[in-house]
């Protein structure tokens, strides 16, 4: 049974200590009920030492649920645009059933998870960010670290429904927050759940995408809501079966929306820093994939592929305040070298990232406001799902050469194909296969867009781990269309003994 959630714990100097540190880190959102608004919360820590003491005794337990990469990123989107190519791009999180349609029979079929806990195979997503080019390309922004995602357990003695605690979300749930046509700020509960933070600077979270370079990077942050109808999975607009608490991530539920999930919420790290230099006019050159270069169209999407049992002893059990997921006995946790290797092969041909892009993925023209953005048409944008893209060259027939996997080659440790390497400004899969070709080695593997390694043998401890991919998504430094392994990820390819016997595997990826 579900059961609520204790409130404040015994306060030590240990815990003062680490609140302090994950505090400045990490001032965004309350931390107690009917605490101040993510816009003040931070400028409080750096005020009062003594008020941090008071807000971390009474704050209540909480989990982070790191998500290491992206499982993909495509225009799929199976809440709004179920079983058809999505309006815009979407980077997204967690297992690798996500499909352009799916229930939760599917995420259970899922092999491996971008996200920590081995029994969640939910996904979770939000719009790519790009950097718009004073030429009018886009340029695709690198995500640092994935994404967090926080589970705080929030409820309020006076919800209608206040006895029967927090509960597990359900088989088939789902729900959307935000509004990707927004263009301008109207102080809606939907729209103060999001905010950004410019890291590496001072100053409080904006509602909007900050007009300044952010070092440390560009933190966008969602707060899903968590007060349910109590009978609908999903509705309509995907929100109506949603509402926000008073406080927004606290307070109490209307009661219409009786019933009290879990809080859940994201923040998803961009470097913009890398485009520092490349500032021009008086706006800041950065546009989410919906078109959006304000931030009030940012959006989050949750399918639930929980282990529901799970979720509810969680929810039940781990109480512990620091939110690191390992002081939760309920999970399994997952290695970091797994949930990078899962992915899923997209299915939309068209290119989201590597080189500059001359349009966002889509009819997505920039559209600052404060008009609410309008749906485009006719630019010719793929339409069609298609057969997933295989993330090699096929060589077989060309060069005689077939494709082994994207395999393991870690940092500190003896090169999986250590017997020749080679680095060229304009290395391409064919270059590399011609220069160990030519120097009679068995394999020859690509890797970090430049390089090319050569060898004889191929450990076994360092394909993937059965049930995931690998991650070698670098487009080749000379051809961006090929893909050159990945970092401390090598494309493997074996030379066929008889070319007419020459077939690649690519069991994993079907």
């Amino acid at each position: 049974m579900p059961s609520r959630i204790p409130g404040s714990k015994i306060f030590d100097i240990k815990t003062y200590a680490g609140a302090i540190v994950w505090l400045e880190n990490h001032a965004h959102y309350p931390l107690a009920p009917r605490s101040p608004s993510p816009l003040t919360l931070r400028t409080m820590y750096m005020k009062s030492i003594l008020g941090l003491a008071i807000l971390a005794s009474g704050a209540d337990a909480f989990w982070r649920l790191p998500c290491s990469s992206p499982v993909v990123v495509e225009r799929a989107d199976p809440i709004v645009d179920p079983n058809a190519v999505s309006k815009h791009v979407h980077t997204v999180l967690g297992a690798n059933a996500f499909n352009f349609t799916m229930n939760y029979e599917d995420t259970q079929t899922a092999s491996c998870s971008t996200c920590k806990a081995v029994e969640d195979l939910s996904n979770y997503w939000v719009p790519n960010l790009y950097y718009h080019a004073q030429n009018g390309s886009f340029i695709p922004v690198r995500q640092t670290g994935g994404a967090l995602i926080y589970y705080l357990q929030r409820f309020d003695p006076k919800d209608p429904n206040a006895a029967e605690g927090l509960i597990a979300f359900p088989k088939d749930f789902r729900m959307l927050a935000g509004n990707p046509t927004n263009r301008n700020f109207t102080n809606t509960p939907e729209q103060r759940a999001v905010s950004f933070v410019c890291l590496g600077t001072e100053g409080p979270a904006t509602y909007n995408m900050p007009n300044k370079n952010c070092p440390g990077g560009l933190r966008a942050q969602l707060i899903m809501p968590s007060c349910w109808d109590g009978r609908n999975l999903d509705s309509p607009d995907h929100k109506s079966h949603m509402a926000y608490p008073s406080g927004l991530d606290n307070g109490v539920c209307p009661s219409s929306h009786p019933k009290r999930f879990i809080t859940l919420f994201y923040e998803v790290n961009w470097s913009v820093d890398d485009f520092k230099n490349m500032w021009y006019g008086n706006e800041q050159p950065f546009v989410f994939s919906n078109g959006d270069p304000t931030g009030y169209g940012y959006h989050g999407d949750f399918v639930n592929g929980w282990d529901i049992p799970t979720l509810q002893r969680a929810i039940n059990e781990c109480n512990a305040a620091s939110g690191n997921i390992e002081e939760c006995g309920a999970f399994t946790l997952r290695r970091d070298e797994d949930m990078n290797a899962c992915k899923v092969l997209p299915r939309v041909h068209e290119a989201v990232g590597g080189a500059a892009l001359a349009a966002l993925p889509g009819c997505n023209a920039i559209q600052r406001g404060p008009a609410p953005a309008t749906a485009q048409t006719g630019c010719g944008a793929p339409a069609a799902i298609g057969d997933p893209i295989l993330p090699y060259t096929d060589a077989s027939a060309t060069r005689g050469w077939a494709h082994v996997a994207c395999a393991k080659d870690p940092q500190g440790q003896r090169r999986t194909l250590a017997d020749y390497a080679l680095d060229r400004g304009d290395m391409t899969v064919a270059r590399c296969l011609d220069a160990c070709g030519a120097r009679g080695y068995k394999f020859a593997g690509v890797e970090y867009r430049s390089q090319c390694f050569c060898g004889n043998a191929l450990s076994p401890d360092r394909l993937p781990t059965p049930g995931t991919l690998g991650d070698c998504s670098l487009p080749c430094a000379g051809d961006p269309a090929q893909l050159c392994g990945g970092a401390a990820q090598v494309s493997v390819y074996e030379r066929c003994a008889d070319p007419a016997r020459c077939v690649n595997y690519d069991g994993d990826y079907h």
